[in-house]
């Protein structure tokens, strides 16, 4: 069992990492004086068939009194008739101020579930309890949000946990595609941070089907070490915080385009990523086997083209309401080198004659 303490400048939470980590919960609640307080468990359908009786099971031998709410899967979760559900359902089973939220699940229920926490009653504590990979980078930071119509995570807030679990157990019922959108979160942890945890990623992971608890382990600490170490200096994102969003800017256009659900946000990333790399190939120089790494995405099963469907000039009028854009001008992540990002504006002719390059 391993354990990461994030610090921020609100808050201080301890992160459990290993098998059975979920076994610790009680007893964190307990001590946390949360004994008397009723739980509500937010979790996915997916999830739910899967996790949820044994996360029941092990709070109410323990005689913590536990209900559950159970949401439609990934994107689908976070929408504002979903949220409002959540809210209603809350009401109506008794919570009050003193409750406390456990999300179950991935990315997009620990999304929901952290903004149904964050705006309850104007605030109640919750619990992250990923059962992805991709967890690993949403559920520690504190960023809580539901989509829009016109841009993903649109609406939310920054609400931290007061712990965070993550059962190694729990990601050995992962399909592929889950472990896939996982790991994209993965290598960008290694490029914007830390030269030596990239080049171990692709010297020693050549196939996710092939994952064991001791390489999941080590991805996750890295990962989850170098997240916390970013969110102590910057909270808020006012500053480096922005870095984790390396790929992203047009991972959630391609996403919002597709339509949410119609491919994976580790996909979307991944392809965004690529366009990063070029574009500081081009605007900042930067040195890299950028044939190499595309030949080891795809060797791992994924996309590395915008597909064909997409038009790249609305591409970029989606990307301009990226969260990050404070000008006319789209900001990008990008990289001098291995470990070292930077933020850059880019004209739209600049993006358009790289993205048009990205089409298989």
């Amino acid at each position: 069992m391993e354990q990461i303490i994030v610090q921020t400048t609100s808050e201080q939470y301890p992160v459990y990492i290993g098998k059975d980590a979920i076994n610790r919960l009680p007893d964190f609640l307990n001590s946390a004086g949360y004994g008397k307080s009723k739980l509500l468990i937010i979790t996915d359908k997916k999830v739910a068939s899967l996790h949820l009786e044994t996360v029941k099971m092990l709070l109410q031998n323990e005689g913590f009194s536990v209900i559950d709410f159970v949401v439609p899967e990934g994107e689908f979760a976070k929408t504002f008739e979903v949220f409002y559900q959540s809210h209603t359902y809350a009401l109506e089973a008794g919570l009050n101020r003193k409750s406390l939220i456990l999300a179950l699940g991935g990315g997009a229920v620990g999304d929901l579930a952290g903004f149904v926490a964050a705006t309850f009653m104007r605030g109640v504590p919750f619990i992250q309890i990923p059962t992805t990979l991709l967890a690993h980078d949403s559920a520690v930071g504190g960023k809580v949000a539901i989509n829009h119509p016109l841009g993903k995570n649109m609406i939310g807030a920054f609400h931290q946990p007061i712990a965070v679990f993550y059962d190694l157990a729990f990601l050995h019922t992962l399909p592929l595609s889950e472990l896939r959108s996982g790991f994209a979160e993965v290598i960008k942890h290694g490029l914007i941070q830390d030269q030596t945890f990239f080049k171990w990623l692709t010297e020693n992971i050549s196939g996710l089907d092939e994952l064991i608890d001791e390489q999941l382990s080590y991805m996750i600490l890295k990962g989850v070490g170098i997240k916390a170490a970013i969110v102590k200096e910057d909270e808020k994102e006012s500053g480096i915080r922005a870095f984790l969003n390396l790929g992203h800017t047009l991972g959630h256009a391609i996403e919002s385009e597709m339509g949410y659900g119609k491919i994976s946000h580790g996909e979307g990333v991944i392809i965004g990523t690529i366009f990063a790399l070029k574009l500081s190939m081009k605007e900042l120089d930067l040195r890299f086997d950028l044939p190499g790494l595309i030949k080891w995405l795809d060797s791992l099963g994924y996309r590395t083209s915008v597909p064909a469907e997409l038009n790249s000039e609305k591409l970029i009028a989606v990307m301009k309401k990226d969260k990050k854009t404070v000008t006319s001008k789209i900001r990008f992540v990008l990289l001098e080198q291995i470990g070292i990002p930077k933020l850059v504006e880019l004209s739209d002719k600049t993006i358009h004659d790289v993205l048009v390059t990205m089409y298989s």
